[in-house]
């Protein structure tokens, strides 16, 4: 379970938990980034699938690029206005290094493999994770949302357990 609690752009404590029992795609996305683009994939996928137990977590970061410079408000401005993002966007937050927060130290360490392990390479990287709250796949950047290939794991993930 992802026992975590994330400041959300608005200021509040969210107890990750309350997710606990659907499927969750977390990005760290950036407003000043060549795949920035990718947040209205990301937007379509959360709506079309929420119904069905679906979320998209957005994790602004700045360290790649200074791709993030802005303060809460303007990413929430910027997510909302440009992109019309209804998904829940959080503080930014270090997803490597010794500041790394404790949500991307856990996507990241070697107990994930052989999924997950290892460093964040650049912005909009994405973990796939089962209802469980175990990661069942990563996306580097250049995986669109809605390539075949993601939208087919959500697909998976969403679907009732065979008996």
């Amino acid at each position: 379970m992802l026992q975590f609690t994330m400041k959300a752009l608005t200021g509040e404590n969210i107890d990750l938990t309350q997710y606990a029992g659907q499927v969750l795609l977390i990005v760290n996305v950036a407003s000043a980034c060549g795949y920035t683009l990718q947040y209205k994939g990301l937007q379509a996928l959360h709506a079309q699938y929420a119904p069905q137990g679906f979320a998209v977590l957005g994790f602004p970061c700045n360290q790649f690029g200074g791709q993030e410079p802005g303060a809460p408000t303007q990413i929430a401005a910027f997510c909302t206005q440009r992109y019309g993002v209804t998904f829940p966007m959080f503080d930014k937050v270090e997803v490597n290094g010794h500041r790394q927060c404790a949500l991307y130290k856990h996507l990241t360490t070697q107990h994930t493999q052989p999924v997950a392990a290892g460093p964040v390479q650049w912005n909009f990287e994405k973990f796939l994770l089962g209802r469980d709250g175990v990661v069942v796949a990563r996306f580097r950047s250049h995986v669109a949302p809605e390539s075949a290939l993601l939208v087919e794991s959500i697909e998976r993930e969403l679907a009732p357990p065979i008996p």
